[in-house]
């Protein structure tokens, strides 16, 4: 699973005092959630499904063949949620005996025929009807829906949408669409066949070992999955796709794809063979299964799903080459739920609890597939942003990573168990070294293959592999919460010619690592390695020749940390030049913000970094700093003005050009009227922005021109004041994820936020279900994202409700058009119930 994370840039305000973080009460004395009692052991599962379009439920029978796990029994008990039982019987090769059962609160309880012993199977035989919309358990931050079963735009009355079906599993709503025990530690075979009009096709796990026609133009496949996976994985999509074939040796790799973007897939998921390929040799263990495919779905309830061989994405994988000649951005979530099919269904944690043990290494395969493909300062970026979410998320401190205290099993998909187990597994790598450390990745996938596996026996194969005891490791950041907070000082002896430095530890429970300092000795770092002990004081002396110019700790960034230091502009531009590793050369670069245009230093670190070969350290500089300061332009223009027009990256190009607009000089517009007609969206939406700065009068004639479908933050928030105040209607369901930010973007910048807030009510002043959709979207994962937090739910449940009542207005003053503003009344009512 890959869920999407709201920027720190909008949510940040939230952490810095304005609004309080909220603190977890849970307590392990009140609660501790064990592993779920394996009392029976599923051993093959099949189905026969159609679909009621008109009703959104689904007709289906199974045939569930299990045994006792370990002691006798003469009961099975199945989670069926939402559910009509018509018939239930014991199948005895085809013959049928009615059995006894009781269904209620969503649980089925059948009586078996006898007392069943150890290994000796049997097969029910259930009739049902699955009703998803009946279902009454909740989402959660992570998966924002959990009906299980998903009939999207089912009667076709959205002309802007198509008919889709699929499932989502994750956590426990397999069993919204079939009997089952839904607990990740049930492995299963299965086959499926799934009856649909004959114009859609099917994907499920597994084969597609046969496809029938039948009457009334209806079609049945027949899926085939022969080995055990989780029943959370179990999968069925259904729709108008196109199917574009590759392939990895002789395993077929698909991407279902809607049809409009059926000439970009290869541009989309291209990479995925190579990805298999350099995955299988990292971990010493081949793709397992028989087939790879990847399907997006409309209305997806959360990022991506590695339901095993078929993958769903969410629909903002669907990407146009002015988005993709930038970057796909889809690219690590692609990586991401790849990596599962080793760690997650290969190997499932074998509780909630130990999820980290799926997604810690699914979030560090975004690191190793960014290495290996584009670079160690692509991967080093792209961990530091995703640690960097989780360090400045106060409400996850108090959080283990292996949590046996969690309120709801939804909440251990957070940034503890993603972003902060990533920046871990990335520890632990630099702690054992390479080899050691995929060895012990590969035997810990052996060991446990088509198994359930939990954080000790993650352990003992990296303990088994090195030859290292790693309790201390796993106690303080499996088993234990929070980071090391540091703070440091350092005196000169001239004598001795020694620099001692001081680390202190301010949390409350002190932590052991190795640290990485870098001491600058006439103006070149000298690397030295330490072991911090769980003191809150530890002290480290050095040989220096002089005072030193520069003390850098956790130099190489590895270690997960808040370091709170000061540097000067001189200092920060030494760590720059002196620097090989990306974040600490990141850090000063980001350390200069306060002395732009106050100090030469600054400037000549904001030239350097405009050379630097990493695209995104240019394009941050470029958004540091301000050409209409004389000095900054003097010194920086030539070389800004060159990254316009000739930089490999389009988003450096852009970045330039937004820099450019600042002069407000004329002379520019040439270009920039140039690069409002380019491919790239962040070239054309920079370039727009800029012509409009310059010249307002062209915004009527350059409207149609303002296309923000897959825009980043940063150009949505450039555009917002263009779209609001030019009501350019067709772009106000792009806006609305920056508009439902306004309260929070006021803290930060009030007249962006002003802004921001007449785009919101402009939004739900207007008959528009998509726009309306993604307010609630968007807003439904800050809940998530905020916690439990009563300030921030109170915020947004209160404008939820003055959006209910514009929408009310609305519907009052237009009731010609309720069929289309009643489902945006419906859309608010659900996420107010949400918040309560």
């Amino acid at each position: 699973m890959k869920k999407i994370i709201l920027s720190i840039a909008i949510l940040g305000a939230l952490f810095s005092g304005n609004v309080s973080a909220q603190t977890d009460t849970s307590g392990r004395e009140k609660i501790y959630r064990a592993t779920s009692a394996k009392v029976t052991e599923l051993k093959h599962t099949k189905l026969k499904v159609s679909f009621d379009y008109q009703k959104e439920q689904m007709n289906g029978e199974e045939w569930l063949t299990a045994s006792p796990y370990f002691y006798a029994t003469n009961e099975l008990i199945l989670d069926a949620k939402g559910m009509l039982i018509h018939e239930v019987a014991l199948d005895n090769n085809g013959k049928k005996s009615p059995l006894k059962f009781d269904y209620k609160n969503d649980v089925l309880k059948i009586t078996l025929d006898k007392t069943y012993q150890r290994n000796q199977d049997y097969t029910v035989y259930i009739k049902y009807t699955a009703r998803p919309n009946e279902v009454k358990q909740e989402g959660s931050m992570a998966i924002s829906d959990a009906k299980g079963l998903y009939f999207i735009n089912a009667q076709g009355q959205d002309p802007d949408k198509p008919t889709q079906i699929w499932t989502q599993g994750e956590t426990e709503s397999s069993s919204a669409w079939f009997p089952t025990i839904d607990k990740s530690i049930q492995k299963t075979t299965q086959e499926i066949y799934m009856t649909v009009p004959d114009k859609y096709v099917t994907l499920s796990n597994g084969i597609l070992k046969d496809s029938q026609k039948e009457a009334n133009g209806l079609r049945t496949d027949h899926w085939v999955m022969d080995k055990r996976h989780s029943t959370y994985l179990f999968f069925m999509g259904v729709g108008e796709y196109a199917v574009v074939k590759d392939k990895w040796k002789n395993i077929a790799v698909d991407y279902y794809i809607e049809k409009e973007y059926e000439p970009y897939a290869k541009q989309i998921y291209g990479n995925t063979p190579e990805m298999i390929e350099f995955f299988s040799k990292k971990l010493g263990y081949d793709y397992p299964w028989s087939k790879y495919a990847q399907i997006s779905g409309r209305d997806y309830v959360s990022g991506a799903m590695e339901n095993t061989t078929a993958t769903l994405h969410g629909s903002d994988i669907l990407q146009k080459p002015g988005q993709l000649i930038d970057e796909n951005k889809w690219e690590d979530t692609i990586a991401h739920e790849l990596f599962h099919h080793w760690f997650g269904d290969l190997v499932t944690a074998e509780s909630w609890s130990n999820l980290t043990v799926n997604e810690s290494f699914a979030n560090y395969s975004e690191y190793l597939w960014n290495e290996f493909k584009y670079g160690k300062d692509q991967a080093d970026y792209h961990q530091m942003e995703d640690v960097g979410h989780y360090i400045h998320n106060p409400s996850d401190f108090n959080k283990d990573l292996v949590r046996f205290d969690y309120a709801s099993r939804e909440d251990v998909f957070d940034l503890v168990t993603y972003q902060k187990g990533g920046g871990i597994l990335h520890m632990l790598r630099n702690y054992l070294g390479d080899e050691a450390f995929f060895a012990g990745m590969t035997d810990y996938l052996k060991t446990y293959e088509y198994k359930n596996a939990e954080a000790h026996q993650l352990r003992l194969s990296f303990e088994k592999v090195s030859g290292k005891d790693l309790n201390w490791f796993f106690n303080q950041w499996f088993f234990g919460s929070g980071h090391p907070k540091l703070n440091y000082s350092y005196t000169f002896e001239p004598v001795k010619k020694q620099v001692t430095v001081v680390v202190n530890q301010s949390q409350e429970l002190p932590f052991e690592f190795p640290l990485t300092i870098d001491v600058y000795d006439n103006g070149k770092p000298k690397r030295q390695q330490v072991w911090v002990n769980a003191t809150a004081k530890n002290t480290f002396s050095f040989d220096v020749s002089k005072n030193p110019d520069l003390v850098n700790i956790n130099a190489d960034g590895i270690l997960v940390a808040d370091v709170t230091e000061t540097k000067t502009a001189e200092q920060n531009l030494m760590q720059f030049t002196g620097s090989k590793e990306l974040k600490s050369k990141f850090n000063a670069l980001k350390g200069i913000k306060d002395q732009i245009g106050k100090n030469p230093a600054a400037t000549k670190l904001l030239s350097a970094a405009l050379k630097d070969p990493y695209f995104r350290v240019r394009e941050k500089a470029l958004e540091l700093m301000d050409l209409s300061n004389a000095d900054q332009s003097k010194a920086l223009v030539a070389e800004v003005e060159k990254l316009a027009s000739n930089d490999p990256k389009t988003l450096v190009q852009g970045a330039a050009i937004a820099a450019l607009a600042k002069t407000k000089d004329k002379k520019y517009l040439p270009v920039f009227e140039k690069g409002v007609g380019a491919v790239s969206n962040s070239v054309r939406g920079n370039s727009l922005a800029a012509v409009l700065a310059i010249d307002p009068s062209k915004v009527n004639g350059l409207a149609d021109k303002i296309d923000l479908d897959g825009a980043s933050e940063e150009m949505l928030t450039q555009l917002l004041p263009i779209v609001v105040k030019n009501k350019v209607t067709s772009q106000m369901a792009n806006i609305a994820s920056v508009a439902a930010f306004y309260p929070f973007i006021k803290f930060q910048n009030p007249e962006l936020g002003k802004v921001a807030e007449e785009g919101y009510h402009w939004i739900m002043t207007s008959d528009n279900l998509k726009a309306t959709e993604s307010i609630t979207k968007i807003l439904g994962q800050a809940k998530g994202q905020m916690g439990e937090n009563p300030q921030v739910k109170m915020m947004i449940s209160q404008m939820l409700k003055d959006g209910l009542s514009k929408k009310m207005e609305l519907l009052k003053q237009n009731p010609q058009k309720a069929s289309s503003i009643n489902p945006q009344i419906d859309t608010i009512n659900k996420a107010i119930e949400n918040f309560k």
